[in-house]
């Protein structure tokens, strides 16, 4: 076992097993879980078309185009590609709070795929009024925790949840990279076109 492996199965075993409260669990484990927690991503794509309108769907779609992009990444290619075992599987005495996925453990997906809607989330809300400002840090602090979550329901070690945050950030900075490219160099002219031919 390589030193960087090493170092991280100590952190695992530190978040997993000494910096935990039963008082917490429920908590982690509803966070961890898509099927608990996925309406709080519901209730963030309302937000975003309270505030934004038109705007606000537009939003979205980028960040669905994000996750599908982090969730390939992490969950189609890295993931086959690395075969990592989960820590679940290949340690033992882990405190495992939820049933054991049965998928390799690098890069997490859930990681990734909240990053990816953090980041957006801040692109397009960071630099507006008080409650987008809310918004934004509410998102972040909501992807940070669902990133410990994994570590602490003992279904991945720390370096598959950074991966996957890095995995994220990439994957929504580059979904926007594209989308302002879309915008400056074809829909924009096209609109500037279609104008000065309707009044012209």
């Amino acid at each position: 076992m390589s030193l960087i492996e090493q170092a991280d199965v100590w952190l695992f075993r530190l978040l997993n097993h000494n910096l935990v409260n039963p008082a917490a669990d429920d908590l982690m484990v509803f966070l961890t879980s898509g099927r608990l927690s996925g309406h709080i991503f519901v209730l963030a794509a309302l937000f975003m078309v309270i505030r934004k309108g038109k705007t606000g769907f537009l939003v979205i779609l980028l960040a669905l185009l994000a996750v599908g992009l982090s969730d390939y990444t992490a969950s189609g290619i890295l993931k086959p590609l690395v075969q990592r075992i989960r820590p679940c599987f290949a340690l033992d005495h882990v405190r495992l709070l939820i049933s054991q996925p049965q998928s390799y453990s690098f890069a997490s997906s859930h990681a990734a795929n909240s990053a990816a809607v953090a980041v957006i989330t801040w692109i397009f809300f960071h630099q507006g009024v008080l409650v987008e400002k809310l918004f934004t840090g509410l998102m972040i602090f909501y992807a940070l925790s669902v990133s410990f979550s994994r570590v602490y329901v003992g279904v991945h070690y720390p370096g598959d949840v950074f991966a996957g945050m890095v995995i994220g950030i990439c994957s929504a900075f580059l979904v926007y990279l594209v989308f302002s490219w879309l915008l400056k160099n074809i829909i924009q002219p096209r609109q500037i076109r279609a104008q000065r031919s309707s009044s012209g």
